[in-house]
Parts: C-alpha cells; structure tokens; sequence
C-alpha cells in the first residue's frame, strides 16, 4: 500500500520557523497493551491467540485443575500436542492439555465459531451457552461476557498421525474474512486514533523467552529461526506477537512503530529483524528502534540478565556493562538499512528517575550510533505520598490523590526531565522521545494493596484525572525544543483498573461507553490531539486524492452541517467533544449526509469521518 499521509498539522510544519506553536509540539503515540487470557484489550479477530499456554488434565476429568505436568509432554513446533492422551511418568491417569480465557469482559457478544485441522476431539465449558456441533472440525458458542466469567477449552483427544492443529476461535461475523482481515475492528476504532504505535508489550519484551520472570540464569541466544512463528497457537507466551503481524498493521493502517528487540537475541536474530523490517515495511513508516527495555530496572529479567553476564563478559561495572549490547544491537540495525538509516529513528532508553544512571549509560554509546535518548513521562506517588495516603486509610479522597500527585510532580518528575533535557538531550544535541508515559499511581511497594485502594480507583474516572494530564500535557509542551514535535508513546491504551497492580489502559475495554463510564485519561489525551489544526492525527488519503475529498459545512454552523465525500462514501461518522466525550455517531454508508447539531452547545468539537476504505478524516468544527 502506497500512500501519501497528509497530517492535520501541516501548516505547523512548513519550515517558515523554527519554532513550532504550543498547539503543535506533541506527537502523542500508544503503547500497546500485550496479549492475555484475562487482559481486555483483544486486537485480534482470532481469540485463540489470546487464549492462556496448555496446563494438563488428568483424562478422567478426576483429577485437579492443573496437573502441573504439561512441560512434559510432547508437542509439535506449532505448539500442539503430537498427540493425545500421552501417558507421563509418575501420572497415574494419562493426560490431557486445557486452556483457558479467564475473563471475558472484553469480548464481544454474538456467535463464536471454532475451527481447527486434523483428528481428535474438543470441549468447551464454563461461560458459554448453546454449544453446537456443526461438524466434526467446526463448532460454535455463544459467550458470556458480563461479570469475570472464563472459559476453559480441553484437548480431549488428538490423533498421532493427524494431530489436532489450528485451532481457531472466531469472533462474531469474522469466519470468512479472518485470513484476511486478522485485526479486531473494535479494536482498530479505538486504536487507530493513535498514529504511532510502540509493540513493546506486544513483542513480550520484558523477560522476552524467559520460561517466568525469575528465571533469566540462560545465557542461551535464541537465532532468527526462533522467533515467534504465524502459526504458533497463543501469542500470550514469552516470545509474544510475530513481527509480521506487527508489519502487516503498520503497512495496512499507515502506522508509525516502535520495536524492542529481545534482549536475549544473537547477531543472526537481530539481523533477521532488521532486515525483515527493512524489506517489508513500507518505506513511508518510520521505524524507531530499541534494545529490549528498561535494562536498569531490577523488576525484570533482562536487567539481571544484562548486569550479570555483561559484568562477566566486559569487567564492566553497572550500568555501564549494559551498553555493549545496546550498542551492538544499534550497530547491526544501522548496517542493516545502510543507506535508508532515515527510515528508522535509534533509540537509547534512560532511567528518568537517577540522572546520573542515564549520563552513564548514553555517555558510554558512541554518539553517532543513536538518534534519540527516551526516557519517560509519568508522575506517581513517592513513598512520602503513599505513606500519607495510607495513614488516610479508606477515608482519602480523590481529591488528596491529585494534590500529592501534583505535589510530587513539582519536587520530582519535573526535575528529573528538566535534568535530562539540560545535561544529556541539549548537551548531546539528540531529539527527546518519551518510550512510556501518564499518570502512574501506584502503591509503595508495587503490588500491596493500599488502604486508600476506593481512591486509588476513583480518581481513574475522575475529572481530577482530565485536569492532571492537561495540565501534564501543558508542562511536556515546555520541553519541546526545533521545529519537529515530541514524541511521547501513552502507557497503555487498554486494561482494567487495579489498585494494587496500577490502572494503565486510557480506556478500561475496547467497547467502554464513555458516557457511563468515564474514560478521562483518554479524554484528555484526545483533547491534547485535536484541540488544533496541528493534531499528531492523521489522515490518510490515496495517492493522487485531494486533501480535502471530504467537505464539512457551514463551519462555523449552528442548526446543520453537510458532510459531503466527492470519493468515497462515509460509513460513520462521529462527533467528540474537547473532552474527548462522544456526542454523536451516525452510520451513514453514503458520500453526502446532514447531520442535525441544533442541541449543540456553542463551542468546538471534533469530527471523524470512516470512509468506506477504513480511512479516516479528523478535522475541528465550529459552533
């Protein structure tokens, strides 16, 4: 797919100045939420890749939920059984393998269909209603999708010489269309409002090939050939989603993306990477691209990983040990594009919090080997905050989570960014990105669950929450430095609100009605997209097709507006406020529609247009 993408900030980009306008300074991208069998986030019309790794069962159905013997058994490289029940030393029954989906909230209603190759049987229990069999290798089901309830799928039995294999589970409306059009149209809607994606979670990045977080002692490289494959049956496990799906959605969607490559891979893996990326990614998407991620954080397995065996490897004291495998990684990225090294942007991750971390790190790198240094943006709760927090106990308000997160920002985020951007980024004459970012409001330590818990929760669909990330947003814009805009990457897009483990997700699930249940956050950050004429939004239109193929008037309005496509025609259209609020949506399927906006509040409002090709148009209107 070719394209020319004209962004809604052109004008703000012209070159007549060097400074850009305060509207114009932010180029807000997401993280993606990465796959899970209780997450609510479900990019793929294929939920079986969401779906939980293979536990055992004993075959009688007598035994416990979980065996615990699965990583006994034998399976194929596709991840399915050889064949079943197998027969496991010191197991008095034979076994079998289950998976599960845990929650079901982000689900969409209606008819699921199942289909799967080879010979052997499959059942389904749990939250479903209306199992029907409607062949020997289809079967469909109904979900339940209120209430946490889970379901569980059990391998029965599978054939030794025609194993059961591709399993798929389809959602509603998609079992003719899935090979073709895999990703979750639910959740393109909410997805696509971003124009840059980072698949860092996707990609599994933390702990990348780890059997579980703690074990990191391998010093095994994993090569190319093992990568995650397409036809691997979850993408829930430690290598997460292949690199060609990410592909595929960058070049289809015209996306922006950023990559984190496994810190345990080898030479061969990080060039095959790099040259899969090269060859396959259109070369109008720009690529940024980085070595695993938060190396210097002691939560996860590639900072140990990385601390012990580049101790013993370099003689090199921490975090400095670190930096030959960013560098090598960098180096081999650069090899790689050659000539075309302006299509992907390097990036050097920094610890925001302990400057003196960061400065030892990028002033390790050769300089000329990198783009960008990235730390974050979020504020949180210092343990003098949560301290507090938790002597108010069940008493505190949300009100008292945004004075202290107001208060910590001032004694510490803002000096910890303002540090960076002095001493490294202004120093070293590098562009700022940000990898991750937003509120953080978390107890101390990081997993307890506080006593202000009901605050903790509340503030997530607060108007307390609105104001904190604008006026975050406000204070990042001061940062900003030339004639390009920041890029900072949201964490994340989709989860659920937790007390004890944090609220990252802008939105709770793909299909949350933010007018019942607020969304501020994201209600906010699309406000900090489109309040102007220089929104990071883009529109993307065919080669050759005018900028404005779609015509919006009056505008300024007052009882009516006329929509009117002169290519193709408009299947929704919808309305936000600058809250980020929906007012209205209309399914149209047409090129020209009135729209009645007589109970419209005097003021501005955006308005995205879905043409009949999956683009979209955003652009401001006026009353």
């Amino acid at each position: 797919m070719k394209t020319i993408i004209l962004s809604l900030f052109i004008a703000c980009t012209s070159g007549m100045y060097a400074q850009l306008p305060d509207s114009c300074k932010l180029n807000i991208g997401t993280n993606l939420g990465g796959l899970a069998d209780y997450g609510t986030e479900i990019p793929f019309v294929d939920v079986m890749k969401n779906c939980r790794e293979w536990y055992s069962k004993d075959f009688d159905g007598n035994g416990d939920f979980d065996t615990q013997v699965a990583d006994s058994m034998q399976y194929r490289a596709d991840g399915y059984p050889t064949y079943l029940p197998q027969t496991i030393t010191g197991r008095a029954v034979p076994q079998i393998v289950s998976t599960i989906w845990a929650n079901t909230d982000g689900w969409t209603s209606g008819k699921y269909v199942v289909l799967f190759d080879g010979v052997g049987s499959i059942s389904i229990r749990g939250g479903v209603d209306s199992v029907v069999q409607t062949s020997g290798n289809r079967f469909t089901f109904y979900p339940v999708i209120s209430g946490g309830n889970y379901i569980e799928m059990l391998l029965n039995s599978s054939s030794i010489t025609n194993p059961v294999r591709n399993i798929r589970v389809l959602m509603p409306g998609s079992e003719l269309t899935y090979t073709t059009q895999p990703f979750n149209p639910i959740w393109l809607d909410k997805a696509r409002i971003f124009k840059s994606f980072r698949f860092m979670d996707w990609g599994h990045t933390n702990g990348w090939g780890q059997a579980d977080e703690y074990s990191w002692e391998d010093t095994t490289l994993f090569n190319w050939q093992d990568r995650q494959q397409l036809d691997y049956y979850t993408w829930t496990n430690a290598k997460g989603v292949p690199y060609e799906r990410m592909i595929q959605l960058m070049n289809t969607y015209d996306i922006d993306g950023w990559v984190c490559v496994p810190h345990r891979a080898s030479n061969d893996y990080i060039d095959g990477m790099a040259t899969l990326f090269h060859t396959q990614l259109e070369p109008e998407r720009l690529l940024t691209v980085e070595y695993s991620n938060e190396i210097w954080n002691w939560m996860f397995g590639q900072t140990n990983w990385c601390y012990t065996y580049g101790t013993l490897n370099t003689g090199l004291p921490w975090p400095e040990c670190t930096v030959p495998y960013v560098q090598n990684c960098l180096n081999r990225w650069t090899t790689v594009y050659g000539t075309d090294i302006g299509r992907i942007k390097r990036a050097v991750g920094l610890q925001t919090g302990w400057l003196d971390v960061s400065q030892r790190i990028v002033y390790t790198m050769n300089p000329s080997s990198f783009d960008v240094i990235c730390p974050t943006y979020y504020f949180g709760l210092d343990e003098v905050a949560d301290a507090v927090l938790d002597s108010l106990g069940t008493s505190a308000t949300t009100d008292d989570i945004a004075y202290w997160a107001r208060k910590n920002r001032n004694t510490n985020e803002k000096v910890w960014l303002n540090g960076i951007k002095t001493t490294i980024a202004d120093s070293l004459q590098k562009e700022m990105y940000f990898y991750e970012g937003g509120q953080h409001l978390t107890p101390t330590p990081f997993g307890t669950m506080p006593t202000y818990a009901d605050a903790l929760l509340n503030i997530q669909r607060d108007t307390a929450m609105y104001h904190l990330y604008d006026e975050w947003f406000a204070y990042l814009r001061t940062l900003q430095t030339g004639d390009k805009p920041m890029q900072l990457m949201n964490f994340s897009l989709i989860s659920q609100r937790s007390a004890q483990y944090g609220s990252w997700g802008i939105l709770e699930t793909m299909d949350q009605d933010t007018n019942t249940i607020k969304a501020p956050k994201y209600a906010a950050t699309l406000h900090n997209m489109l309040q102007s004429g220089c929104s990071n939004t883009t529109s993307s239109i065919q080669e050759n097709t005018p900028q404005n193929n779609i015509q919006i008037y009056p505008n300024p309005f007052e009882n009516n507006i006329t929509v009117e496509s002169s290519d193709l025609a408009i299947h929704k259209i919808e309305i936000f406020d600058t809250r980020g609020v929906l007012i209205k949506q209309l399914h149209v399927f047409k090129k020209n529609t009135v729209i009645d906006v007589s109970d419209f509040m005097h003021g501005v409002y955006i308005i995205k247009m879905h043409t009949t090709d999956k683009k979209q148009q955003i652009r401001k209107i006026v009353k």
